[in-house]
């Protein structure tokens, strides 16, 4: 069943019966909806549907969700074209950068990243080797994110992210197809896993005008 922006719900007896659950599951379904912005509760009316479809491509900001995941949700077809894998030892100019400890070995990780054949991203990569055992080229250019999860067991935790527009780099006007752009949106993450550790450092360098970034946002009330 699908429901418009404005729309009321019907009543939890009706969605109960219509789903074949019990009152406290669709409780808690209609909570996970509150909290992602799709629905809200209306004093005295009920619960009312807020999500507008957005019709570019859209990345979430305050979850953590891979490229494939992304292109799934966007129902766009994705390919990855991995143009450097190597590692390096992080001296103390990438340590300052990143956050990596001086002297640790990084896996360096450029990627060019498709959606219905054309490249709109390029992801920039670093990963503490230490963390990432195993992790190949051939792994690079499917996901990463699904290898950590699904073959190590790593639990990918909480991201810090920077948004900024910054003058376009070569490499950037090389694989992006930027046009008339002389810049590019780029989102600056450190990824830490469930030990604390932050494993990851990237840069994401998107074609601006192929990209919207949302959130949700509520307002806490003071005391």
């Amino acid at each position: 069943m699908e429901y418009q922006e404005q729309e009321l719900l019907p009543s939890e007896n009706t969605l109960t019966k219509e789903y074949n659950c019990a009152r406290n599951t669709l409780r808690r379904a209609l909570r996970g909806l509150i909290e992602s912005g799709y629905v809200q509760a209306v004093h005295g009316k009920g619960v009312q549907v807020i999500f507008r479809p957005i019709e570019q491509n859209t990345f979430t900001i305050g979850g953590i969700e891979s490229f494939a995941e992304s292109a799934a949700r966007n129902k766009r077809r994705s390919k990855t074209k991995v143009l450097t894998f190597t590692e390096f030892t992080a001296d103390k100019r990438v340590s300052e950068r990143t956050g990596f400890p001086e002297g640790e070995n990084v896996i360096y990780i450029q990627r060019v990243r498709f959606l219905d054949g054309k490249p709109l991203i390029l992801d920039i990569n670093m990963f503490l080797k230490d963390t990432v055992p195993g992790l190949t080229k051939e792994i690079a250019a499917k996901s990463i994110y699904a290898y950590l999860e699904n073959e190590l067991g790593m639990q990918i935790t909480t991201s810090k992210r920077r948004i900024t527009a910054e003058r376009a780099s070569q490499i950037d006007t090389a694989n992006l197809n930027l046009g008339d752009y002389d810049f590019v949106c780029v989102i600056t993450g450190h990824t830490f896993n469930s030990n604390g550790v932050m494993f990851e450092y990237t840069q994401s360098r998107h074609r601006p005008d192929q990209f919207c970034f949302y959130d949700t946002a509520v307002r806490r009330k003071k005391d």
